[in-house]
């Protein structure tokens, strides 16, 4: 086997929709400080929304071919079918990529993907450097894993097939139980009170001694991030996680789709109907780019819940269409005329 110093070191950045996975790897390549990076974006959606806000950022550490999405599913998922020609096409770059940042989907289980780099065709090329869970700090400090999860619980309470507590409850303490450290995001958010809350909820999941991070638009020293030198998959039958006995898993509780909307005049007025659209529907996350009339860049849209931000991301090319398309994810169910009526105004 490929001695350990030959390994390409992985971390798997993993957290629940809309904690800031993104965020804080967009930080991790602007502060690559020469690092040869490559990124596997796995997109919980129909179309790979956050693979885009990585190839448009415009940094130069951030190469378009170093980025691999799997759109099929949750990695956890489609780990046999996808995983594996991802890390191939990434390992044969030239130069040799120095570090692999591995961003699950919201809803992926990080023990599944840790336990692949077992497998023979992976293990002696790569090693899972450490885990990192991004976890939402302000929804956290109101007891909460996601900023609206009280319709979330009652459509789980009222299925009665279900002999578990609610499943996104658990796929949160899985990712936090297989993590080597966490982020708590959004910290600037939070009184003191209020962070001390946060970190209560996600140390009564731990079971080792695991730091927890604040971070403010996922601003946290890579090298406090990268260079853990773990081993992970060596040690992976010790983090006990709730579905160990489980042989699958599925997302049925979720539905995704996409929203085309013609050009706006109004960002805020675009930011006020979103917030709606949570506040009326059991929606999670919206995300998209918006075409603004008269304005050359293009507007980057993103919302948990009824938290919206927008800002301009990167000029409009000269060969790319101007549209506006917003992904909805939120759970099964979800009125998509309703939902269509409200974004449009």
């Amino acid at each position: 086997m490929t001695a350990s110093a030959d390994r390409v070191p992985c971390t798997v950045v993993t957290g629940f929709l809309g904690a800031g996975k993104t965020t804080l790897i967009r930080h991790m390549l602007e502060n690559a400080n020469g690092k040869r990076l490559a990124i596997i974006v796995n997109e919980f959606g129909d179309v790979g929304i956050d693979g885009e806000i990585l190839k448009g950022c415009g940094i130069e550490s951030c190469q378009e071919e170093n980025v691999v999405e799997l759109a099929n599913g949750c990695i956890c998922c489609t780990v046999a079918d996808d995983f594996v020609p991802a890390l191939d096409q990434i390992l044969s770059r030239s130069p040799k990529v120095d570090h692999i940042l591995i961003e699950t989907s919201g809803l992926a289980l990080p023990k599944p993907l840790v336990q692949a780099f077992q497998w023979p065709a992976i293990k002696g090329r790569v090693t899972v450097d450490g885990v990192v869970a991004v976890v939402d700090g302000p929804a956290l400090a109101e007891g909460r894993v996601a900023a609206d999860m009280d319709a979330l619980q009652e459509q789980r309470q009222a299925d009665s097939t279900l002999d578990h507590d609610d499943p996104v409850e658990e796929v949160f303490e899985d990712q936090v139980a297989c993590a080597d450290l966490v982020i708590l995001s959004k910290s600037d958010l939070l009184d003191r009170d209020a962070a001390a809350r946060a970190s209560a909820l996600v140390e009564g999941h731990l079971s080792r001694a695991v730091k927890i991070v604040p971070s403010t638009n996922g601003k946290v020293d890579p090298s406090i991030l990268l260079g853990l030198g773990l081993a992970v998959e060596d040690d992976i039958e010790n983090r006990r996680t709730h579905h160990d006995d489980e042989l699958d898993h599925d997302h049925d509780d979720f539905d995704s789709f996409i929203v085309d909307l013609p050009v706006i005049a109004d960002p805020e007025a675009l930011a006020r109907r979103v917030t709606a659209v949570s506040e009326a529907e059991n929606v999670l996350r919206v995300k998209g780019f918006v075409d603004v009339a008269g304005k050359p860049m293009r507007l980057l849209v993103q919302a948990v819940g009824p938290r919206v931000s927008h800002y301009y991301d990167r000029p409009w090319a000269p060969s790319e269409e101007r549209r506006s398309r917003l992904v909805v994810i939120g759970l099964k169910g979800l009125d998509r005329p309703a939902i269509e009526g409200i974004l449009a105004g």
